[in-house]
């Protein structure tokens, strides 16, 4: 079932458009697929391989770089899409909610997709790209998914009547929190969204067959409410998940940090049942996400698309599950700051690995040095093609995230290849040294002063915020 389809541009036109921009097209400029997934964390935690089964995540890989250090500019869904889509950090977009709409700030500013519509690529986006909002209201819901400026056409979907039958679950808060709930629902694959966005991009992969295309694909799972059909949740008996235990030594988080308002007073009350549900409902979520990507791959297979498509998987941003006791993002921690990122690019090598530190702003600037475009304004980020073509190559030295907690209160953290530095506004300090502490356990500030200096001197050149 499809719900608000905004068609911008008939597609019957696609053939007299690209003729109109022949001279910006050239044959050896791929189509581009960007696979975005909502909440998705990283490995680390209780979320390792041996635990979660994503086999088609793992097919893509094969074909692709996997970067193992890649880091958002905010870890929230808005803020986090919106910089990346423009290669531009928090600092400079001033979005740092769900509620701001890009183009409320940066009218004019040109995205990734949109440059690529405005050479002559048809451009389509199915599921969430951008933030989704606007409620029921037609016209907002277009505004938020850029429909016009970015995409030729953007779809949402919903779940069926079918798909809305849960035939197991609960909210684990009582009610507290009406998104923290967890269901196994009735139906098949295409009676969630997710299902319905992998039908849809692979419909649109075959319907452009030779036309040059820029697909947005954004799954929406493994995001709250965690509903997925039941045939995921009987991959994880719950007696075979041991959700994440805080060690007792572990340093304090401040109430700048983590656990926080009503979302922390509801965790703290979270028995090993509840983090086990939870868990158990993220697992089958992310299963089912990964068996629509693989949907979507079997559409590049039988079209033999891979040797002209440059595909991106991502993750918005990372999430916790139960590390500090929160089960959420919106943390300047490594579980929130870090998400999956895999390219797969023609002419390069697959199964590669990369410890280079990338962030999200470094995405536009990839995609556009791979299909020969020129970026339309300066960056905050670099072009990771050094990468793809040797993986063991290194293209920054630091990595840098933002949250705000306030009006006047925000952190500001940075990632080096040893370090985590987070500064918050009201003078707090947490360091963190991931050559002895990867869960991030120990803040060390007090031992370090030189190296919290050092760093706070990068994080000082980076900005405050704009209002």
């Amino acid at each position: 079932m499809n719900h608000g389809a905004f068609t911008v541009r008939p597609l019957v036109l696609s053939l007299i458009f690209s003729g109109l921009c022949a001279s910006t097209l050239q044959a050896d400029q791929p189509n581009v697929l960007l696979i975005m997934v909502d909440d998705l964390r990283d490995y680390g935690g209780a979320f390792t391989r041996d635990i979660v089964k994503t086999p088609n995540l793992d097919r893509l890989r094969a074909r692709g770089t996997t970067f193992e250090r890649a880091y958002v500019q905010y870890p929230v869904c808005n803020p986090s899409r919106s910089s990346m889509m423009v290669g531009l950090r928090a600092e400079q977009t001033s979005i740092t909610d769900n509620e701001t709409r890009l183009r409320q700030k940066m009218p004019d500013v040109m995205t990734m997709p949109q440059l690529f519509k405005n050479a002559g690529w048809q451009t389509h986006a199915f599921g969430k790209l951008f933030h989704l909002g606007g409620g029921t209201d037609a016209e907002q819901k277009a505004l938020w998914m850029d429909a016009g400026r970015s995409w030729h056409t953007a779809q949402a979907f919903e779940a069926t009547p079918l798909g809305r039958k849960m035939i197991d679950g609960r909210n684990v808060t009582d009610g507290a929190l009406n998104w923290c709930q967890w269901g196994a629902a009735d139906g098949n694959d295409d009676d969630q969204p997710d299902g319905q966005i992998a039908a849809a991009t692979v419909a649109m992969i075959e319907k452009l067959d030779d036309t040059p295309w820029f697909i947005g694909c954004g799954f929406m799972k493994p995001h709250d409410p965690f509903i997925a059909p039941k045939k995921y949740f009987d991959l994880y008996p719950p007696e075979s998940l041991n959700p994440w235990r805080d060690p007792a030594n572990m340093t304090p988080s401040s109430k700048n940090a983590v656990g926080f308002g009503a979302y922390g007073e509801a965790f703290a009350k979270f028995t090993e049942q509840e983090w086990r549900e939870l868990f158990r409902a993220y697992c089958a979520g992310t299963s089912f996400m990964d068996a629509q990507l693989g949907r979507v791959l079997d559409a590049l297979d039988k079209n033999k698309l891979w040797d002209k498509t440059l595909v991106i998987f991502v993750g918005d941003h990372g999430y916790h599950t139960g590390e500090r006791r929160w089960w959420n993002k919106n943390t300047l921690f490594e579980r929130s700051c870090r998400a999956p990122l895999v390219i797969a690019s023609p002419g390069m090598k697959g199964g590669q690995t990369s410890r280079s530190l990338v962030e999200f702003v470094d995405l536009f600037p990839t995609v556009a040095d791979v299909c020969g475009m020129k970026m339309p304004h300066e960056v905050a980020g670099v072009s990771l093609r050094p990468i793809l073509e040797h993986p063991e190559a290194s293209v920054k030295e630091a990595a840098f995230t933002l949250v705000s907690r306030r009006p006047k209160l925000y952190g500001q953290s940075i990632r080096t290849t040893r370090w985590r530095l987070t500064n918050w506004s009201d003078g707090e300090t947490e360091l963190y040294d991931h050559d002895q502490d990867p869960e991030e356990l120990s803040n060390v500030s007090r031992r370090y002063p030189d190296i919290v200096n050092e760093l706070a001197k990068q994080l000082q050149a980076i900005g405050k915020p704009q209002r």
